[in-house]
């Protein structure tokens, strides 16, 4: 597999403060029941049922469910059909405007059903963008053909359309993604060594589409042994 990886920037470690406009609402949740790996569309349909505003509004994001990658000897299922069971450190996190966090609190005290798993909502807290330069983001739009350069070229076209210009990506696990009327393909990326403020931006406005469903959404990354541990298991 090919990398995207130039070492020719040079970068600092900047003390800036992160903006506050947008954070990620994070629900303490209980689950009963396993939930299907594939679970973005019934989940985003869950909230939109509560939250009537989730479905329309334009900048909002939802993050998927994931269980640790690992531990105690068990491995988190990857194929669409299995089941994930969450521990209580668990989280349910929507990225919004601050302006509409007390109107995502509705869904506190709420159950949503996912096929056999129910999700009980408890009080959030409110979760920064992080400071990292590092970013991972799970799940990228992707045609189903595409390999690995392909989808890195068009990842860079995208980045650098919103005035980001990655020096070092790496794409990751493909899986797909099951909507009411069609599938979509998807491929993991990580980004390093970003400006700062292009960090910040990423975090913002995502990537691409179907953020809604958990797609372009960045999150912190600290390492890239995981990556390589992916590329270990596909080789």
């Amino acid at each position: 597999m090919q990398d995207y990886w130039n070492d020719s920037q040079d970068t600092e470690d900047k003390q800036l403060r992160v903006p506050d406009a947008i954070a990620d609402l994070s629900f303490r949740i209980e689950c009963r029941g396993g939930l299907v790996v594939d679970h973005a569309y019934a989940l985003y349909s869950e909230i939109s049922r509560v939250l009537p505003w989730f479905e329309t509004e334009a900048d909002v994001a939802l993050h998927t469910l994931h269980g640790a990658e690992s531990g105690n000897g068990w491995l988190r299922p990857y194929k669409a059909d299995e089941l994930l069971h969450l521990s209580k450190r668990t989280r349910l996190r929507l990225r919004l405007s601050k302006s509409r966090f007390e109107d995502a609190k509705h869904l506190v005290g709420q159950t949503l059903n996912i096929g056999d798993c129910t999700i009980n909502i408890n009080r959030p807290t409110i979760r920064a963008l992080s400071t990292q330069t590092t970013l991972l983001t799970r799940a990228l739009v992707a045609e189903n053909t595409q390999s690995e350069n392909e989808f890195l070229h068009q990842a860079t076209e995208m980045l650098n359309a919103k005035g980001i210009h990655p020096q070092r990506m790496m794409g990751g696990r493909q899986h797909a993604i099951k909507t009411a009327d069609k599938t979509l393909y998807t491929r993991s990326l990580m980004i390093v060594d970003l400006a700062f403020d292009e960090s910040i931006r990423l975090q913002q406005n995502g990537l691409g589409e179907h953020q809604k469903l958990g797609c372009g959404i960045f999150l912190p990354h600290k390492s890239i042994d995981a990556v390589y541990q992916v590329r270990k298991d596909q080789s």
